[in-house]
């Protein structure tokens, strides 16, 4: 592979990752926990290895720092849709993790048509909500796949979720509804 070509490894890593959402849901919806869970596997190695490889080759753009977190995010809604509807979660709890998204994503089309371009890039709450519903996603995969695990970790694991969900839903729409407000009174940003 030569050197420019190289540059493109990390996003082509990426959308191999988007791709996988496809087979990660099928795999659920059929319960074949065993196969979902190595897609979930073959997934996280992946977007260990486009972020190195971004970093090794300084191979950063601009398109890569969207698509990144585009793909977690859909191979985490896929997830929850598909494990509520086997029943492994409940629907209330999937439509919480993606609500949070769909609200996030709605107030960053509103800030970009009212006020105007923003910096792409996520929280600090944010990393640590996809954390922790990555997390989960594996605890429930290896829990059918591999040994069972305990309900009450599953309901502790469900509690995390939401409390993560809504903290950094909270955190997202208080920051940047006071970003837009400062930027609209003709403020700088802090």
């Amino acid at each position: 592979m030569t050197a420019a070509m190289l540059k493109y490894l990390p996003n082509l890593l990426t959308t191999a990752r988007l791709l996988l959402a496809l087979p990660l849901g099928l795999l659920i919806l059929r319960e074949q926990y065993g196969g979902a869970l190595l897609v979930g596997v073959v997934a996280g190695v992946s977007d260990a290895l486009d972020g190195f490889a971004a970093r090794r080759l300084q191979a950063f753009s601009r398109f890569g720092a969207m698509l990144d977190p585009l793909a977690d995010k859909l191979l985490v809604t896929v997830s929850f849709l598909s494990f509520a509807g086997v029943g492994l979660v409940g629907w209330p709890l999937a439509a919480l993790v993606i609500g949070r998204d769909l609200v996030i994503v709605a107030g960053a089309v509103a800030y970009r048509l009212l006020v105007g371009p923003f910096p792409f890039g996520a929280s600090v709450l944010s990393k640590l909500n996809m954390g922790v519903q990555i997390i989960f996603c594996v605890l429930l995969l290896a829990g059918q796949a591999l040994t069972p695990v305990p309900a009450s970790l599953i309901t502790i694991g469900s509690a995390v979720v939401v409390a993560a969900a809504l903290a950094s839903g909270v955190h997202y729409v208080v920051t940047w509804s006071l970003r837009a407000k400062r930027e609209l009174a003709g403020e700088r940003p802090a």
